[in-house]
């Protein structure tokens, strides 16, 4: 193959996995060059180095791309693990990373979900607390029912509660990776892996067989934050790598959220750090709503209830216990603690309990009077 016989995707392609150029380099040449990828691979050193930040190392890579990317060798995987390569150009590329300071130049893409719908990101901690992973999950939930497309990072601990509550209603969520789109890390999520593809996106600027870094890492939490309305932080040190995606966000123009947590939880300090900073702290969906301010034609379809049950979309991921109390409160009833203890016949502690976690998944709200009813 020459170089006057690459398409327009190829050149996206190589320009991508070449070593030392980037998207800042590319975007230049891009501009300079009239905007058309395959230029870059047929006009000579000279007027390459005539543009800003290019040198003789940067034009020689180009003009020997062969010696550093095998492009049909790539072009193979990528047919055999039904993955797909999309730039800023194709209608599958996030809207809103267009925006950023020089976009990447390209994503892998497995999975058909096109990101139509609004995005936001749900990232924290990878040594998390139980309380941390059920946030998660409950946000991931929520925000998907009401027709947004979760993203995370595929990661242990918050990332995989975010995919996992989103996914189990049926929604759309997308993991960004920060290694090739080969590479499942950490192994265990091999099974929610597919599952993203199926439903959602898994999606990587990286080119088949990178592993991840400490450079690879902070890059995808570029694109996290870049491609999302709001970034929500829910439980990360100081040092955590949520932190580097809410600056992210931050100099992007995007909303940042962060959930409280216990004063003497470490993974909670980076979290009171960013709401310290200006962060808005995160209690419910509705302040995300609130903030991002949709109005009522542009906010997202929320996922239709199934026919002939409308509770079964809120019903999902319930336990038998939390399911037979809500029960209870079919046809509007409101009840005390004690009324649910007459007619379910269990003990007040568990009952409590479930009451408590019923008002967290927001399906039951607790009175003035200190009732309580369905939402």
């Amino acid at each position: 193959m020459t170089n006057d016989t690459l398409n327009e995707r190829q050149a996206f392609l190589i320009l991508n996995a070449l070593p030392n150029i980037g998207p800042i380099t590319t975007n230049r040449l891009l501009e300079e060059l009239g905007g058309d990828p395959r230029t870059i691979f047929t006009v000579s050193s000279k007027r390459l180095e005539s543009v800003k930040g290019v040198g003789p190392a940067i034009s020689s890579t180009i003009a020997n791309w062969r010696e550093h990317f095998d492009l049909v060798r790539e072009e193979e995987r990528m047919a055999k693990s039904n993955a797909t390569f999309i730039t800023p150009r194709d209608e599958g590329y996030p809207k809103l990373l267009k925006e950023i300071n020089d976009p990447p130049i390209g994503l892998y893409r497995k999975g058909h979900y096109a990101f139509e719908q609004p995005c936001i990101a749900i990232v924290g901690s990878r040594r998390t607390t139980l309380y941390g992973q059920s946030v998660a999950k409950k946000f991931g939930a929520e925000l998907a029912r009401l027709g947004f497309c979760v993203v995370s990072g595929l990661a242990r601990g918050i990332d995989t509660a975010a995919h996992e509550g989103a996914l189990s209603v049926g929604g759309k969520t997308a993991a960004v990776l920060g290694c090739g789109i080969d590479i499942i890390y950490p192994p265990e999520n091999l099974a929610l892996y597919r599952q993203i593809e199926e439903q959602g996106a898994i999606v990587s600027e990286f080119s088949f067989g990178r592993r991840a870094d400490r450079q690879s890492f902070p890059m995808r939490n570029r694109v996290v934050a870049g491609m999302c309305e709001a970034v929500v932080v829910v439980e990360t040190d100081v040092s955590g790598g949520s932190m580097i995606t809410a600056k992210f966000a931050g100099e992007q123009g995007r909303l940042i959220f962060a959930v409280p947590g216990r004063i003497d939880q470490a993974t909670s300090q980076g979290c009171h750090q960013l709401i310290r900073d200006g962060a808005t702290l995160l209690t419910s969906v509705d302040d995300i709503l609130s903030e991002l301010n949709y109005l009522d034609g542009l906010r997202p379809n929320p996922i239709p209830e199934k026919e002939g049950n409308a509770t079964s979309v809120a019903l999902a991921g319930l336990t038998e216990v939390e399911a037979s109390v809500l029960e209870q409160f079919r046809g509007g009833a409101m009840l005390t603690l004690d009324n649910l203890a007459s007619q379910t016949g269990r003990a007040t502690a568990e009952l409590s309990a479930t009451l408590m976690m019923l008002e967290l998944k927001r399906l039951i709200a607790k009175r003035a009077d200190g009732t309580f009813e369905a939402r």
